[in-house]
């Protein structure tokens, strides 16, 4: 997070694993550590004083398990879970867990992890400053030495082209040119209905016709959900998805 670190607790009953990810904590700028336990009940006993943001959970502990203490997190607390099994994989992600690292890991895969979190923080961070604009109906655009009334109910996606941006609209078989960053433009779109899934599009939720493993096809276009982005666009399907 730019200007607020991620708080953070370190749970692991292996000392050499509790010191090997204090050491990877250490080096990351952005996440500040605030305690590290031997077991989930010690971890369960800090948080009830301290909450954090952000647990790097062992799995396999003895009493409780990483698993089930993740199930009595409260929901802003999130989860990257470390453990020798790749078993439990699918597991951790039906609980929602941010990541999953396979002991033993190297600081560069636990840096991919933590930036994962990073990134859905920053989105959360967001999310709280823009609420002001979650009633925003349109946008103007300059666009040909105009100042264009685009309706944000009838874009399908934006697509950035360095300093330019592309909005392609429905029934528009061109899009709209228009000098701007995507990053600024994110910032006064409102977040329930627009989200960025790659680094060069931002995509209309509502207008998502099918999502096929890591791909949006919206009006026949495919897009690529990015790794950075992918954390908080799988949250949005699983909190619209029926239980099979």
């Amino acid at each position: 997070m730019s200007n607020t670190k991620i708080t953070c607790v370190i749970v692991d009953d292996e000392p050499m694993a509790l010191n090997l990810v204090e050491n990877y904590v250490q080096k990351t700028p952005f996440l500040e550590l605030k305690q590290k336990c031997s077991s989930a009940i010690e971890a369960m006993e800090f948080l009830k004083n301290a909450p954090v943001d952000l647990l790097f959970l062992d799995i396999q502990m003895p009493d409780l398990t990483g698993l089930e203490f993740s199930k009595m997190l409260p929901k802003e607390t999130r989860v990257v879970f470390t453990t020798a099994f790749d078993q439990y994989a699918l597991e951790g992600f039906k609980v929602e867990a941010l990541d999953y690292l396979l002991k033993p890991f190297d600081y560069a895969e636990f840096l991919a992890a933590a930036n994962k979190a990073n990134t859905w923080f920053e989105l959360k961070k967001g999310k709280q400053q823009n609420v002001v604009s979650e009633a925003k109906e349109f946008l103007f655009v300059k666009s040909e030495y105009k100042q264009l009334r685009i309706k944000l109910a009838d874009v399908l996606y934006f697509e950035g082209l360095k300093d330019y941006i592309k909005i392609w609209l429905k029934d528009n078989p061109k899009p709209i040119l228009t000098l701007m960053s995507l990053k600024s433009l994110e910032a006064e779109l409102p977040e329930t209905q627009f989200m960025r899934v790659h680094r060069s599009f931002i995509v209309a939720l509502k207008n998502i016709d099918v999502i096929e493993r890591s791909q949006i096809i919206i009006n026949k276009q495919r897009i690529t959900v990015s790794e950075q982005y992918k954390p908080k666009f799988l949250e949005f399907i699983n909190s619209n998805s029926l239980n099979s």
